[in-house]
């Protein structure tokens, strides 16, 4: 008995379009990867090209309701793949930032314990 053939479209389109947009990072990070002059050990370059696969499926999801168009949506995910490091290196210090303002406020607590400031008298 052999198993059913397998049939492309029982797979969910977003699934598809997933798998689609990581794949095309993958192929933008390596084609940064090896127009680049310097010498970088596999692992870097394994990390990197994961790191964009990864930014093509979240772009690629994130940009549906943005752009209608599937070949623009596809040169979007392309070209945010191939800028990963710079885009995910921008992104980590906003974050960090952000983080950093909230520890602020809530480790300086004011001096009035959120009562209106007192007046001093003359």
């Amino acid at each position: 008995m052999s198993a059913a053939p397998f049939n492309p479209e029982d797979i969910p389109k977003e699934a598809r379009e997933g798998f689609v947009a990581g794949i095309i990072g993958a192929m933008a990070m390596t084609a940064r990867l090896l127009l680049s002059q310097d010498k970088q050990t596999w692992g870097w370059a394994a990390r990197r090209v994961a790191a964009a696969s990864i930014t093509a499926v979240l772009t690629n999801y994130a940009a549906q309701d943005y752009i209608t168009s599937s070949s623009l949506r596809t040169a979007a995910v392309g070209a945010l793949s191939y800028a990963s490091p710079e885009a995910l290196d921008a992104l980590l210090r906003w974050v960090k930032a952000r983080a950093e303002r909230e520890v602020e406020k809530v480790a300086k607590p004011s001096k009035q314990n959120g009562k209106a400031p007192r007046k001093k008298r003359k």
